[in-house]
């Protein structure tokens, strides 16, 4: 699609700004961390992130735009193999993909060593917006490949891949950020998507916590799987976000890069 990648970087810088915005105007919590310090490394993180997808795409033809193309002009995957209405194979198509990263986000809570990636996410002592961007390159990677494979299983229209992708951020974004909404919209809003008060419960410190609650757009999965806590056990001004390391160093760029690789 033309201009995907441009479309797709003006939503995001649009999104990242109304929530960072918003949730300096109405915090849940207060932030314990300089917001300056943590914010250069999360962005510088991102940035790492999408160097490594450019060098992913040196090596692969395409990622998951592109592979929806490619199946689309080969016949490849169900939907190419079916009859079905444009927008119904749109639908269903974000439905599959959004479950596939509910699965994969609860995977790598329980496979050791994608949870040794994973928790640089969660190593931040706070939780804003720029948390959603803060994920290890190689965990980055591997979520491409796996969505490569999928866009090449279920031969998606290039619009759902993308239309996807920026569901995907910008639910992300607005679940992640540090934003206080009436308990009354929260309670409409998470019957159908993750809120910022369901998401935060999922980084807590407490194990059994943020085992729970790994949707990032909707909040269906959650429910149908078990996996659902609705509030954190100290409440979400007194709950305490991150892992172990609860002082500076995941505020630290070198550290948390090399945060996988270390020994505990």
């Amino acid at each position: 699609m033309e201009n995907e990648a441009l479309i797709r970087l003006v939503v995001f810088a649009g999104l990242f700004s109304l929530f960072a915005f918003l949730e300096t105007r109405a915090p849940r919590r207060a932030l314990g961390q300089p917001r300056l310090r943590r914010w250069t490394t999360n962005w510088a993180i991102i940035i790492i992130d999408t160097l490594t997808l450019r060098a992913l795409a040196i090596g692969l033809p395409l990622l998951a735009v592109g592979a929806a193309v490619d199946a689309g002009a080969n016949g490849w995957g169900l939907f190419n193999a079916l009859d079905w209405p444009g927008w119904l194979e749109i639908v269903l198509a974000i439905l599959i993909l959004d479950f596939a990263i509910w699965a994969q986000h609860l995977i790598t809570h329980k496979v050791p060593i994608l949870w040794r990636l994973h928790r640089v996410h969660h190593a931040d002592t706070d939780i804003d917006v720029t948390t959603a961007i803060r994920f290890h390159p190689v965990e980055i990677a591997l979520s491409m490949l796996l969505k490569i494979g999928l866009v090449y299983l279920l031969g998606p229209a290039a619009l759902a891949v993308i239309l996807f992708e920026i569901i995907l951020n910008g639910t992300a974004m607005f679940n992640h950020s540090n934003l206080k909404l009436p308990l009354w919209l929260d309670a409409v809003l998470r019957r159908v998507l993750v809120t910022p008060d369901m998401h935060r419960v999922h980084h807590s410190v407490h194990r059994h916590e943020h085992d729970s609650n790994y949707g990032f757009s909707l909040s269906i999965w959650d429910r149908l799987f078990g996996t659902y806590i609705a509030q954190p056990e100290a409440g979400h001004e007194g709950m305490q976000i991150g892992l172990e390391w609860q002082d500076e160093r995941p505020s630290k760029l070198g550290w948390a890069l090399w945060l996988p690789f270390m020994k505990r």
